[in-house]
């Protein structure tokens, strides 16, 4: 026990259920980067109803200026980069024990998959039923394509888990460097755009093993992890502004490319410099999180992630249907064009409602993830065990 108050119940279980070993601040990076995609997502995606259909929408079409919101909440390449850090770490840990492959991969991707099953079920199920009652298909599918688009995330981060051990030890500039020739043939005069699909594992191969790298001792002292942060946001900013990549490190409505779908060499960069950022927090995150009520609130966000990720679209477009059911009409914020600092304003107020909202999702859901794995004491067990994260995560 740290400080000078007693710990409540939950905290105290919460810190005697962790394990020395564990890294809390590599958790509370991992905890904003999936609190980053979730606040984006309910930022930037609106659902429109128009003459009895609902579409997508996102108000950076219209509100440009609105872009930098972009570069605070798109903190994928932070969450790949922890992925490579941990995973890099366990199969380390595994191979020293004797643990086989098969054992290895087979227990990490459980844990992926498993509540995306749930995820899959209830949205056949929902889509079954729009579609029976009379919904119309275009809704359906708008509807259908803010729940599913996310997951391509979770293949591309399991293709990665299950190459831990060949990718392990690759540098990370090798796929930057494919990341910058497939954007010099594909963004070029009558270049494949097709070709842009390698960079949906290149691109996040770069923080995957540069994960790995800093599992391994790499990148230790402050002085490289302010040339990753300032060399990808020159990067970054060289690209946007005199190679015609967009501002925006988000698809957006209309665009001539996204940077993201699939990643861009400006997007990349710019996930490079949030790496930056992310290695340089840890040691202050560390100070913070001696203190177990700070702590307790990272490990409960962090044992929810992965339901936290699928069901944040669930709980926003529950609100929305909600609303339109019982509303007289569209409500700002909600049902509207985001077209003016209104709707910013109004989508503000209603952050809070798709929180509580999102929260009884997870209460609903979070067996899945947490696979019923509890502690005598009745707090959650935290994932990986102490042997696995030792010695790698003092070098971070």
């Amino acid at each position: 026990m740290t400080g000078d108050l007693p710990m409540t119940g939950l905290v105290a279980r919460i810190e005697a259920a962790t394990p020395p070993g564990r890294d809390r601040a590599v958790d509370a990076v991992r905890a904003l980067a999936i609190l980053g995609v979730v606040g984006g997502h309910w930022l930037v995606t609106a659902l429109v109803a128009d003459s009895g259909t609902v579409r997508g929408a996102s108000p950076l079409t219209a509100m440009p200026h609105l872009t930098p919101v972009s570069w605070v909440f798109q903190t994928l390449a932070v969450f790949f980069l922890v992925g490579g850090m941990v995973a890099a770490g366990s199969w380390s840990s595994a191979r020293k024990r004797g643990v086989p492959y098969g054992r290895w991969v087979g227990g990490r991707l459980g844990r992926l998959f498993r509540p995306v099953a749930a995820v899959l079920v209830v949205w056949t199920l929902a889509a079954g039923a729009m579609l029976t009652a009379g919904v119309g298909e275009s809704t359906v599918r708008a509807l259908g394509k803010l729940v599913w688009s996310p997951l391509w995330f979770l293949l591309v981060f399991a293709a990665l888990t299950a190459l831990t051990p060949l990718v392990a030890r690759l540098h990370p500039l090798w796929p930057l460097v494919v990341v910058l020739h497939v954007d010099l043939v594909r963004l070029g005069p009558g270049g494949p755009r097709e070709l842009g699909w390698v960079n949906v594992v290149a691109g996040w191969l770069v923080p995957y093993c540069l994960g790995a790298l800093v599992a391994r001792g790499g990148l230790r002292g402050r002085t490289s992890r302010w040339a990753l942060l300032l060399g990808g946001a020159v990067a970054a900013t060289t690209l946007v502004l005199w190679a015609g990549y967009p501002a925006s490190m988000v698809g957006v409505p209309g665009g001539r490319i996204s940077n993201l779908d699939p990643p861009s060499l400006a997007a990349v960069t710019f996930g490079l410099a949030q790496c930056g950022a992310a290695l340089l927090l840890l040691g202050p995150l560390r100070r913070v999180l001696r203190r177990p009520a700070a702590w307790a609130v990272v490990a409960v966000v962090n044992l929810a992630a992965m339901t936290v990720f699928l069901w944040h679209q669930t709980a926003m477009i529950v609100v929305t249907a909600s609303a339109l059911l019982l509303a007289d009409g569209p409500l700002p914020g909600l049902h509207t064009v985001p077209d003016d600092a209104g709707w910013v304003v109004a989508r503000l107020l209603w952050l809070p409602v798709f929180a509580l909202a999102l929260l009884g999702c997870w209460a609903v859901f979070r067996g899945y993830e947490q696979g019923g794995r509890r502690t005598g004491g009745g707090s959650l067990v935290v994932r990986e065990s102490a042997p696995e994260r030792k010695g790698w995560a003092r070098r971070a």
